[in-house]
This record gives C-alpha cells, structure tokens and sequence, in this order.
C-alpha cells in the first residue's frame, strides 16, 4: 500500500532537528594533556595552571602560559590509585587531592605535599579547600560532610543531608560556609562555624552539582534530571533557572565568571555552555573534542574555568580548550 508522506510535517521537523543541533566546534587552541586520558580535573581561578588525575594514576600539574609540566605527584606514594577529585583553593596556592579512602594538601609553590590523611567510616564522594589551606572540607556517601582544620586538627561533621549520599561540595575562599548537595534532593548553604543552615536550596531529584561564586554572591545547584538554579547565596532566593529544551542535563563542571555575569558548565556529552546569571538563558554552546580513535565516542567535561574574554575546558580525552567567548554572539 502507498504511503501519503506529509511533506510539510518534514520540512518542520527537519528545521527543528537543525535548530536543536550543534555543529563542529573549532576551538582557539587544543593542547592533550594526557594520552591515557584524564579521570578528575581543575582549573586554577586565574586560568594559569591545570591540575588532572590520569588514568594511569598520576596526578599532573601544567602551566597554562607555555604547557609546561610542572609536577608530577603520586597519591599515595609509589601506589598505583585512582584520585577521584583534584581541585585548586580559590587563591590558587594549594591543591587537594583525593582517592576513596584518603585526602591530601599540596603546595603550588613548592610541590609538596602538606600533609595526607585516611578517612576511616565511608568513602569520598568530594572535597574542596579554602584560600591559605586553612579548612578542608569532605563529603562522604554515608551522608556526613566533613569540615577539617589542619592547622588545629579541629573537625565538625555537617548532618544536614541525613544518611543520603552526598555528591557535590564546594567551600567559600576564606572557608566560612559551605555548600553541599546530596540525594536528598537539597543543597544547604551552611556555616563551617557551627554547622547551622544558612539557605536550603531545594530540588525535586538528587543534586548532583553545586558551585559557589568565590565573590559571595551566587551559588549554582543542579539535580540529576532537568532543575538548574542561581541563587542569591545573601537572600537564598532564586536568581534564574537555566533554560533548556533537552528533557534533562547532566553538569560535571561548573564556573562562575569573576565579574558575574555568566557561568559556564561542562557536561559528559562533550558540552561547554555559557550562560547568563541573571536571565538563565544560553548564550553560547561548544563541542569538546573527544579522544584519538573509533568513532563512536564522547567525552566528560570534567573543569572549566574562564581567562580574560575566552572560556577553557578539560575534557576526559584529555584535551584541555580554549574557546572564544564572544565570536558569534
């Protein structure tokens, strides 16, 4: 039997299936960072150094300015692990780095490390640490967050999230608050003083990533499905929800802008996205590139950053972009 093709109902669908597309990005520079491919990473505030987890279980960190290596740290001395999460202090003197069972401090300047401590009740899902060292701040899957001085060995646990497993924290540059987003379907802004909730953020899924704007003003949250918000971290009121049309988006990375206008966030399906604050709305879309090899294949964007009028991301190809921000806006 003959089949009648409504050709107007293709035309439509073709122009909207184009319109939801992304075509080839070309970004500035692409330099890899890692031939096995990188399993955490981070980028300095000042967009001049990059810190990855390899896959093959060393912890590099580069110069932006020439693409020099400039360390090569093992986390547990000469063992083979996998560092699940690396990541700068806002001032970008100190990393932290950390595996399932075990944090460790280092120092930028001289490469070593400032200390290595296990973590003895559940494993860990993420930290963070503030400007100067000062306070670590570690988040379990037994549902404690974990605030660590380790100058005065003073510790508070955060029970706000309940026996929910907490996925994504972040901590303020001089280590006051905190923010953490678990299972739980909320993220609480807390002090690190005395554990008391500033702003409950709350999600209809799990929240699978939090960010907080180093200038105190914002705080990114994001669940597992489609709820994406920028709150007022003074008022705790919503700023903006991020406008997609895609029935959900996953964030790995997520950056605020120094001047606050924008944020940028990275996704496991090759995604950089630039958004505006206030508005919500995207402003700006590219594809990472993914690794060498049959197609075909994706890549997580696992840290962005921003420096000067151009946008950077890591990837788990382990190709570290620069892209233009304002070409073609």
């Amino acid at each position: 039997m003959n089949k009648v093709i409504n050709t107007a109902a293709v035309s439509v669908l073709i122009v909207f299936l184009q319109a939801c597309s992304v075509p080839g990005s070309t970004p500035n520079s692409r330099t890899n960072l890692s031939d096995s491919g990188v399993y955490a990473a981070d980028l300095s505030s000042d967009g001049q150094h990059a810190v990855v987890s390899q896959v093959s279980g060393a912890i590099a960190v580069y110069s932006l300015e020439d693409m020099q290596l400039l360390y090569t740290w093992q986390h547990q001395g000469d063992t083979t692990n996998l560092v699940d999460n690396v990541r700068f202090s806002p001032n970008n003197q100190f990393v932290v780095t950390s595996d399932m069972d075990a944090f460790a401090i280092w120092s930028m300047r001289s490469g070593e490390p400032i200390g290595f401590w296990r973590i003895d009740q559940s494993t860990i899902q993420d930290v963070a640490v503030n400007d100067n060292a000062r306070g670590v701040l570690v988040a379990r899957a037994n549902g404690a967050v974990m605030f660590f001085e380790p100058q005065t060995q003073r510790r508070l646990e955060f029970l706000g999230h309940g026996d929910s497993k907490v996925n994504a924290i972040d901590l303020s540059a001089n280590g006051k608050y905190a923010l953490s987003g678990g299972n739980d379907y909320n993220a609480y802004l807390w002090s690190t003083e005395s554990g008391q909730v500033m702003h409950v953020f709350g999600h209809s899924n799990r929240v699978t990533m939090v960010k907080l704007d180093q200038q105190a003003r914002y705080a990114f949250t994001s669940d597992g499905h489609d709820d994406a918000q920028i709150w007022d971290v003074q008022t705790g009121e919503a700023v903006s929800q991020l406008s997609f049309i895609e029935r959900q988006i996953i964030f790995t990375s997520a950056d605020f802008s120094d001047d606050g206008k924008y944020l940028l966030t990275g996704s496991p399906s090759k995604r950089l996205m630039l958004w505006d604050v206030q508005t919500g709305k995207e402003l700006k879309q590219w594809r990472v590139a993914p690794s060498d090899g049959p197609a075909p294949q994706s890549a997580v964007v696992y840290a962005v950053g921003f420096k000067q009028s151009q946008a950077i991301s890591i990837a788990s190809s382990g190709n570290l972009a620069f892209w233009n921000i304002y070409d073609e806006q």
